[in-house]
């Protein structure tokens, strides 16, 4: 899996790209379905915007693609949230393709009738 840092009216420092990958790449880290990683960081010039710092990633992964962007006041903040929100996102589609919880009321509701009658019954 590969994570590819780009940058758009920035340019992108080792510093920089090392916190990237040491973050992103934690979240990577915690599902093995990831193909790969595309990072896009950008600041805006306008001096009217209060968050001109963005991140954005593009989560690449074998059941679809997860798109965050976050906004701060510097880079390193803006990278921060990224990460927390892209890992927010993939975990969501980790427990929705694995189905951790399968369980329903309607399976519940069965399974307590069907000890009730096994109760009643002895």
């Amino acid at each position: 899996m590969h994570i590819h840092v780009n940058g758009r009216n920035i340019e992108i420092t080792d510093a920089i790209k090392a916190y990237v990958k040491e973050k992103i790449g934690k979240v990577a880290n915690h599902y093995d379905q990831i193909q790969g990683i595309e990072v896009v960081l950008s600041v805006i010039k306008n001096p009217a915007a209060s968050d001109s710092h963005v991140a954005e990633v593009l989560c690449k992964t074998n059941n679809g693609t997860i798109r965050v962007e976050e906004a701060a006041e510097s880079m390193y903040a803006s990278i921060d949230l990224l990460a927390d929100k892209l890992a927010r996102q993939i975990k969501k589609q980790k427990e929705k393709t694995s189905g951790f919880d399968k369980s329903s009321i309607r399976t519940d509701a069965v399974i307590e009738e069907e000890k009730e009658e096994e109760t009643k019954e002895e």
